[in-house]
């Protein structure tokens, strides 16, 4: 019984299973596969550098020729713990050699066999692919701002004139100032350099009011400035005038009517004795009536339209939108109402 209990305690000790081997790192792979590559003469001197991650070795640098890219990647491959190389390396020739020495020798390498890496299996990692360069956005070209251009309105041109201020000899003295508004748009190439409505100033060259017996009534009236854009512009231009109508024949008849009408009368009253009579004292009332009325005097309302022509030439200045329109600046003082 004891030999039985000591063979069945000695079959139980030679049926332990053996201690499994312990993996190897990373770190630890990619030190052999540096000493591997540091050991072959034929790359040294040559950058290249190496990285392990779960057992895929990445070789990445520069090597002067394919022979030393292919060698480089066999020795890897060589390593234990290495399932995959990934082969990043770039062939740049060496610039210059020196004189009279030999181009290196590759019997060496052509002898060792080819390293041929184990198949991939499916669990292995895909290799790394270098990322596709970012494009950048392209930058938007910046809006077009406004563009301030000098216009000139050219001497000649007629200006409409919207009068808003009433005007009449009985009351006008000369240097009176009356307001208007430009009546339509002035217009210079093909851009429109007053807009109508534009405030407009004028004064009175001279008036004459209607007279007993003689003369006519006279009234003359000229542009002075005008305010367009918040610009206040000098204008020299010609002036208008008007005159009113004298007496003339409608005097002489208002006295031949009252002669007339005197003779009826006395007839009427006395026979021919009073006609004489009554032709006389007509007639004086229509001398009375003559010398009482005078010629018309000049009046100009309020919304009549006058035109005026330029003596010079003027400049205003505008601020055009991209489009090619002008934009409107407000008049530093607002525009006066009709009365």
């Amino acid at each position: 019984m004891l030999a039985l209990a000591v063979g069945l305690a000695s079959g139980c000790k030679t049926q332990q299973p053996a201690e499994q081997p312990v993996a190897r790192t990373d770190q630890q792979i990619a030190n052999d596969v540096q000493a591997k590559i540091q050991g072959e003469s034929a790359l040294a001197g040559q950058s290249i550098q190496i990285s392990v991650t779960g057992g895929v070795a990445t070789l990445s640098g520069t090597v002067n020729d394919d022979a030393s890219r292919a060698l480089a990647g066999n020795d890897s491959g060589a390593v234990d713990g290495v399932k995959t190389v990934v082969n990043n390396l770039t062939v740049q020739p060496q610039q210059t050699q020196a004189r009279g020495a030999a181009p290196p020798s590759t019997q060496s390498r052509s002898a060792r066999p080819r390293y041929t890496p184990p198949q991939q299996t499916a669990a292995a990692p895909a290799p790394v692919q270098p990322a596709p360069p970012v494009q950048a956005a392209p930058v938007p070209a910046a809006p077009q701002g406004p563009v301030v251009k000098e216009i000139t309105i050219a001497a000649g041109t007629v200006v409409p004139v919207r009068m808003t201020d009433a005007l009449d000899t009985k009351t006008a003295q000369p240097n009176d100032v009356f307001h208007g508004t430009l009546a339509s748009d002035l217009k210079a190439n093909g851009v429109v350099a007053l807009p109508r409505g534009t405030p407009i100033l004028g004064r009175v060259v001279d008036a004459k009011g209607a007279a007993h017996f003689k003369g006519n009534s006279l009234l003359t009236i000229e542009l002075t400035q005008l305010t367009a854009h918040g610009q206040k512009i000098s204008l020299v231009t010609d002036a208008y005038s008007k005159e009113g109508k004298g007496r003339g024949k409608d005097t002489a008849v208002k006295t031949g009517a009252g002669a007339a009408v005197g003779a009826i009368i006395g007839a009427l009253a006395g026979g021919g004795k009073g006609a004489a009579i009554g032709a006389a004292a007509g007639g004086g009332t229509g001398a009375g009536i003559n010398a009482i009325t005078r010629g018309q005097e000049v009046q100009i309302p309020a919304e009549t339209l006058l035109n005026f022509n330029l003596q010079s030439p003027i400049t205003v200045t505008v601020t055009l939108d991209p489009s090619g329109n002008v934009v409107n600046t407000p008049n530093p003082e607002p525009q006066l109402q009709h009365r």
